[in-house]
C-alpha cells in the first residue's frame, strides 16, 4: 500500500454479507421469542417493542449494501484519513505520529468469511479509528504499512 496515492480503499464485500447475516439473525431471533411468548402467554402486548426492534433491524438490513459503500481509508503522506457515514458523515485524518496501537480483531463470522477490523487506538479517544471489514491480507498489509511509517518516523507505536 503506497503512501500518498491518493486511492480510496473499499470495505470486502464479505463485510455486507456478514452484517445481512447478522442483522438476518436478530431479525429472526426477535421475531421467534414473540411468536413464543404470544404462544405461552396468550398476550400481544409484546408485539409493540418486537415490531420496534423488528422495524429497526429490517431498515438496517435494507441500508446495509449502501453504508458499506460509505467506509473508506485513504493513506496520505503524513496521516490515514477514514470516511464513513450517509446522512451523518464522518472524516477523520489520524496522524501517523499520533497512533499508539494497531490492533486486528475478528470474530468467528468474520474469520469465516476471511475478513478482520482493524482498530487504531490514538491518545485522543475521539481521533480513534475502527475500519471494518477489510480481507485478511488487506489488514496485515495495512498494519505493517502503519507500523513501518512509524518506525521510519520514530514517533507512535
Amino acid at each position: 500500500m503506497p503512501l500518498g496515492d491518493g486511492t480510496w480503499h473499499q470495505l470486502a464485500r464479505a463485510y455486507v454479507r456478514v452484517q445481512l447475516i447478522t442483522q438476518g439473525a436478530v431479525l429472526l431471533a426477535v421475531l421467534a421469542v414473540a411468536v413464543i411468548v404470544q404462544t405461552w402467554t396468550g398476550f400481544v402486548w409484546h408485539w409493540i417493542p418486537a415490531g420496534v426492534v423488528l422495524s429497526v433491524t429490517l431498515v438496517g438490513l435494507l441500508i446495509t449494501p449502501r453504508q458499506a459503500r460509505s467506509f473508506g481509508y485513504q493513506l496520505r503522506r503524513d496521516d490515514l484519513v477514514f470516511r464513513r457515514g450517509i446522512l451523518w458523515q464522518r472524516v477523520v485524518a489520524v496522524p501517523y505520529g499520533r497512533m499508539q496501537l494497531v490492533d486486528i480483531t475478528h470474530g468467528p463470522l468474520d474469520r469465516g468469511f476471511g475478513i478482520a477490523q482493524l482498530k487504531l487506538v490514538t491518545a485522543a479517544a475521539a481521533s480513534g479509528v475502527t475500519i471494518p471489514g477489510l480481507t485478511q491480507e488487506a489488514v496485515e498489509q495495512l498494519r505493517d504499512t502503519l507500523v513501518a511509517v512509524a518506525e521510519t518516523r520514530r514517533t507512535g507505536l
